[in-house]
C-alpha cells in the first residue's frame, strides 16, 4: 500500500512527523506544570501572587478618609487618576495611619511627567515648557494637585501652544495675533478640546495682506488671488507658521 501513496506526499510525511514529534517534545520539557489548567497561564502562578504581601490600598481605601481630598478629585481634572499614582503604595498607610504616611510629592519633576511639553500628547492636553513655565517654583504652589484648575486662565497661546510660538516668533507672521488667521472660542482656554479654535476656509484672510490690491506694506509677497493655487486654500500649499514665501 506504501508504494502507491504519491512521491510528493511520502516526501511531505517525514517532517509533518518530524515537527508533530518535536512539538511534543518541547512541549513537554519547556512548557511550565499545570499551564493551561486554567487558561493561558501557569495554575500556581495564582498561588504565587495571592500569596505576595499587599501594597496597594486602592481609592476606595483612600476615599473612607479622605473626603473632602475625594469629593474634590472627582470634579477636578485628575479624576481618573488613582490616587497611588501620585502617593504610592499605601496599604501600609491604612494599617497604620499614624505611624505611616503615604508620600506627597511636592517636586516639580513628578508633576512634569505628565505635563512637560511633549508634542506627541494629545491636543489640548495641559502642557509647560518647565524652562520657562515658572522656573523653579513648585508646581503645588499654584495649583491644587486634586484639582488642578489653573489659578488664572491662560492670557497667550504660548501656554499651550509653546512650539507653534516659537516658530512664529522668528517667521514673517511674527507680527501677527493668532486671532488674525483662527477664530478662538472663547471658552477655548478653559475647555480646549471641547471649544477648538478653527482654521481659515477661506482665501480671503490671507488675501488681506497678500492679495494684489491688498493695501499692506510695501515688501509683503503679493499675487493675483483669482489665479494663483486656483481652489486651494492658502495653507494647504504654505505653512503659515513659517512661510517661506519672499
Amino acid at each position: 500500500m506504501w508504494y502507491k501513496i504519491p512521491q510528493q506526499i511520502r516526501h511531505l510525511v517525514v517532517p509533518v512527523v518530524v515537527i508533530i514529534v518535536g512539538y511534543l517534545v518541547v512541549r513537554q520539557l519547556l512548557v511550565p506544570a499545570g499551564f493551561g489548567l486554567y487558561g493561558h497561564y501557569r495554575a500556581p502562578s495564582v498561588v504565587e501572587n495571592a500569596s505576595k504581601p499587599i501594597k496597594y490600598a486602592g481609592s476606595v481605601a483612600c476615599a473612607e478618609c479622605h473626603d473632602a481630598e475625594t469629593t474634590d478629585k472627582r470634579s477636578g481634572y485628575h479624576r481618573g487618576v488613582a490616587c497611588e499614582t501620585c502617593h504610592g503604595p499605601t496599604q501600609a498607610h491604612t494599617e497604620d495611619p499614624e505611624k505611616i504616611k503615604p508620600q506627597i510629592p511636592r517636586t516639580r519633576s513628578h508633576c512634569l511627567l505628565c505635563h512637560e511639553y511633549l508634542s506627541a500628547r494629545p491636543t489640548g492636553f495641559p502642557q509647560v515648557v518647565s524652562e520657562s513655565h515658572n522656573p523653579l517654583r513648585p508646581c503645588v504652589s499654584c495649583h491644587n494637585p486634586h484639582n488642578p484648575r489653573p489659578p488664572h486662565a491662560p492670557k497667550g497661546c504660548d501656554a499651550c501652544h509653546a512650539k507653534v510660538q516659537r516658530i512664529i516668533a522668528v517667521s514673517r507672521h511674527g507680527g501677527l495675533e493668532c486671532t488674525q488667521c483662527h477664530e478662538v472660542p472663547k471658552d477655548h482656554k478653559i475647555n480646549p478640546r471641547g471649544n477648538r479654535p478653527q482654521k481659515m476656509q477661506s482665501r480671503d484672510a490671507c488675501g488681506k495682506c497678500h492679495a494684489e490690491d491688498a493695501k499692506s506694506a510695501q515688501g509683503i509677497p503679493k499675487v493675483n488671488m483669482a489665479t494663483h493655487g486656483e481652489k486651494y486654500l492658502c495653507w494647504e500649499c504654505h505653512y503659515p507658521h513659517q512661510p517661506e514665501a519672499r
